[in-house]
């Protein structure tokens, strides 16, 4: 009998999951954080379930603040004059 390898999942709201991912794309951390509202305001999650899917949501709302602050930065600098037309 072979014994199996320890599980690697995450449990909810790890950096496994789009809550803590840096690599989750904005759009899938919108969609997860749409998900968990949902959850949350259909009344059928318990309180300790619903705290946990808030604090996830925290997360996915920090991380789309994050990515619109970095998507805002990159459009001001490709928007900004070159740097010889500035001296000018």
């Amino acid at each position: 009998m072979q014994k199996r390898a320890p599980s690697k999942a995450k449990p909810p709201g790890s950096s496994a999951d789009a809550g803590g991912a840096p690599d989750v794309s904005f759009e899938e951390a919108l969609a997860s954080l749409e998900r968990i509202i949902d959850r949350i305001e259909s009344g059928k999650v318990g309180l300790e379930d619903s705290i946990a899917e808030y604090e996830r949501g925290v997360d996915l709302l920090r991380r789309c603040r994050a990515i619109l602050d970095r998507a805002e930065q990159r459009v001001a600098e490709l928007s900004a004059p070159p740097a010889d037309e500035r001296a000018r």
